[in-house]
């Protein structure tokens, strides 16, 4: 049993997501899974007999609120350790104020990798954990095809980057890669719908964030285009389906560690008290569920080490497994990303992604592609 301390001030931990803006719909995943675990772990108790709550900002996808925030944070509230960032363009703008303060950033999304802080913990898929499978996948699914579309900063250019070359490796044609800003509006994505309906590919892949992946499925339904040229993605989720008035047309591929469908106990009793905390119909993604987990990591690194410090949480989290929604996750000892399974679903065009394929095991991460793990046979052989 923990030792039970008599202070009883909470512990704070920062958060900072933009609950308006382009990336609403992921932020508001992410502080549902973060809401759901805090209630778990204090109902429990909390940690070593003190409630863990919350200090939030939303810096409403302002970069230099951004990094005021997170600077108050350290300077004002007395926070060590931040949970927050919805894309790569946050996660850089706070990174230098968390390692001058030798603070701890928690950051439980996909990104494009080529990265390591030894004050982040990564816990997200990294491009070997999704481009790859997903890549995979298409090419052994006959995809030769392909147009690639993003949104204009470093996830999506290097994402695209990264698929580009798999593609190319094997004989395959990238015939067009387009951008479009954070914002688009409505007659830019008319545009590039038009663009993909002239090229007639095999597959779009996307790497559009936020609010831009509803206006992109909604403007392939509007040219008629919804479900003969699929969809393929690792951050088009059940959250951006389910956020349209009609759910599209079945056959998008997203590659993902997680999704609501996942017919494991661990993912059940997450989705299901997902649910309950947030409504019936709730969407549950993969953003929800890193969220949930990485919090639940970090309340027992707290546990364990008792104190506040990044080096000891950090050493806390290495290494120890953790049952989250989306399987068995570990924190890397070499790269403070974690191990997760890879998945491939495909959207029933109703309610939820079928899971076509999934890893035998937990792939270690390897953010900066050191090995393709097979890359120069994503061609051949049968499945992923």
């Amino acid at each position: 049993m923990s030792p039970i301390t008599h202070n009883p001030e909470p512990w704070i931990l920062g958060v900072l997501y933009s609950l308006d803006g382009p990336t609403a719909i992921s932020s508001r995943q992410h502080v549902q899974g973060i809401t759901l675990a805090l209630q778990e772990i204090n109902a429990r108790g909390g940690v070593r007999g003190r409630l863990l709550n919350t200090k939030a900002y939303d810096p409403g996808c302002d970069l230099a609120l951004y990094r005021q925030c997170v600077d108050r944070l350290f300077t004002e509230d007395g926070v060590d350790v931040v949970i927050g960032c919805c894309t790569s363009l946050s996660r850089k703008a706070v990174l230098p104020t968390i390692e001058r303060r030798n603070g701890l950033l928690l950051y439980p999304d996909l990104y494009e990798g080529f990265e390591y802080s030894p004050n982040v913990i990564y816990a997200g898929a990294a491009t070997n954990q999704n481009t790859l499978p997903l890549a995979r996948y298409l090419l052994r699914s006959g995809a030769r095809r392909f147009v690639l579309v993003g949104s204009d900063y470093i996830y999506p250019r290097e994402s695209n980057r990264v698929m580009r070359d798999l593609v190319e490796r094997q004989g395959g044609a990238v015939l067009d890669e387009l951008y479009l800003p954070l914002q688009p509006d409505a007659a830019r994505m008319a545009q590039l719908v038009e663009r993909v309906v002239e090229l007639k590919p095999d597959i779009l892949f996307s790497a559009l964030v936020g609010q831009s992946i509803c206006d992109l499925l909604q403007a392939c339904a509007n040219a008629g285009i919804d479900g003969s040229i699929p969809i393929a993605s690792h951050n088009i989720t059940e959250a951006e389906m389910l956020a349209l008035p009609k759910p599209p047309v079945a056959g998008h591929i997203t590659s993902a560690p997680f999704f609501a469908s996942l017919d494991t106990a661990p993912s059940q009793r997450f989705v299901n008290g997902f649910r309950r905390a947030f409504g019936a119909q709730a969407p549950v993604s993969q953003i929800a569920a890193a969220a949930y987990s990485v919090v639940h990591l970090f309340a027992r690194a707290l546990e364990k080490s008792g104190e506040m410090d990044t080096q000891s949480i950090i050493d806390a989290m290495r290494g120890v497994p953790f049952e989250a929604p989306q399987g068995q996750m570990v924190v890397d000892y070499d790269n403070n990303h974690t191990w997760m399974t890879p998945r491939i679903g495909r959207w029933n065009g109703r309610d939820q992604f079928d899971i076509l394929w999934q890893a035998s095991e937990a792939a270690q991460p390897d953010p900066w592609l050191v090995s393709y793990g097979g890359a120069e046979t994503l061609a051949e052989a049968p499945g992923p």
